[in-house]
């Protein structure tokens, strides 16, 4: 298992192609993942907004599998913490709070910029984009990497991924640098 905990920002939850990808990796314990009910809310609330066509009990039911599949995923009691913190804009704070009190290493999120690293350093925690943390773990743990996305793209059905299709969408998803370095593992994926 590797030793880097991350909180899981709601906008890498999201698009379903990275947030499937996140969690294999972390059912696969290549990283531990953490987020809290707050962060659930975000991220199904912009997908209702964005897609109304969804069900809300789908997105609920994600909410609940992902619950149950990683282990000790959920953060509680950081929300007294959220008041003390300053960042740019105050509606990240609560997810910065969740990262301390998790004792997460690293906030994965879309929006690295929006935690500064002179603010987040101080408690041990760095922000990096998810192809920046998914390209560094692909380096560390090739092997049980590939194996994590040979499992989510058998999942796929309606319908199914080639190898090609599904790099081409984690590259529309932003995965640039992953996409680059798993060009190499094309026949393990």
């Amino acid at each position: 298992m590797s030793n880097v905990t991350a909180l899981l920002d709601a906008n890498v939850l999201y698009p379903a192609p990275i947030r499937d990808l996140l969690l294999q990796l972390a059912v696969e314990d290549i990283f531990g993942a953490k987020w809290t009910g707050t962060i659930h809310g975000e991220w199904i609330e912009a997908l209702l907004r964005n897609e109304p066509q969804r069900q809300r009990a789908a997105l609920e039911r994600t909410r609940t599998l992902m619950d149950t599949a990683v282990r000790d995923a959920l953060i509680t009691g950081y929300e007294a913490l959220i008041e003390t913190l300053e960042l740019p804009d105050p509606d990240d704070r609560h997810v910065l709070a969740a990262a301390i009190v998790g004792r997460c290493d690293v906030i994965v999120t879309q929006n690295p910029h929006d935690f500064p690293v002179d603010t987040i350093k101080i408690y041990g925690i760095e922000a990096q984009h998810p192809d920046d943390f998914l390209a560094s773990h692909l380096l560390r743990f090739p092997g049980r990497f590939c194996v994590a996305i040979r499992k989510v793209r058998a999942r796929l059905k309606n319908p199914p991924y080639s190898v090609s299709d599904y790099l081409a969408v984690l590259t529309r998803q932003g995965l640039v640098v992953t996409v680059s370095e798993l060009g190499q593992y094309s026949e393990l994926i």
